[in-house]
């Protein structure tokens, strides 16, 4: 990895770091003011999960997997935890608020350039299979197996 790559990688990590540990501190302390009305679904969907309480455990998500980042302490699984959020997030801002789209793009591609660097921790969930291979079976057992 060249030097210029590592320093964007950081800096990406920090931002990374910095957003999410704002905005899950946000979801306790509320310092930030809502940007305006959210579209009907929208507004429905994100009420069914604050009154669940499930935006709660998104927070601390958010805060801790920030602290990691920020603190450079378990990158990778912070990056792990931040993935199916970021997914999410995504995904609300595209089917029902698409002016949130941007800063949500935004983040993906700084998870992307964070990862980029410990891309060799996630190398093993692209391997086919773990462990030995399956044997294959030859024409023969095969075709002995069928008779029987």
């Amino acid at each position: 990895m060249t030097n210029s790559m590592r320093i964007v990688s950081t800096v990406a990590r920090y931002l990374l770091g910095i957003i999410f540990t704002v905005f899950g501190l946000n979801g306790f302390l509320h310092f930030i003011p809502a940007a305006g009305p959210l579209p009907a679904l929208a507004a429905q969907f994100l009420g069914a999960l604050v009154q669940s309480h499930y935006m709660t455990v998104v927070f601390v998500i958010q805060l801790v997997a920030g602290l990691l980042l920020l603190a450079n302490r378990y990158v990778a699984l912070a990056l792990t935890i931040l993935g199916p959020v970021i997914v999410n997030i995504v995904l609300v801002h595209i089917l029902m608020a698409p002016a949130g789209l941007p800063l949500a793009l935004f983040v993906t591609l700084l998870w992307i350039l964070s990862a980029y660097r410990v891309r060799t921790v996630f190398a093993g969930i692209f391997q086919e299979s773990v462990g030995e291979r399956p044997m294959r079976r030859s024409h023969a057992s095969h075709a002995a197996m069928s008779r029987g």
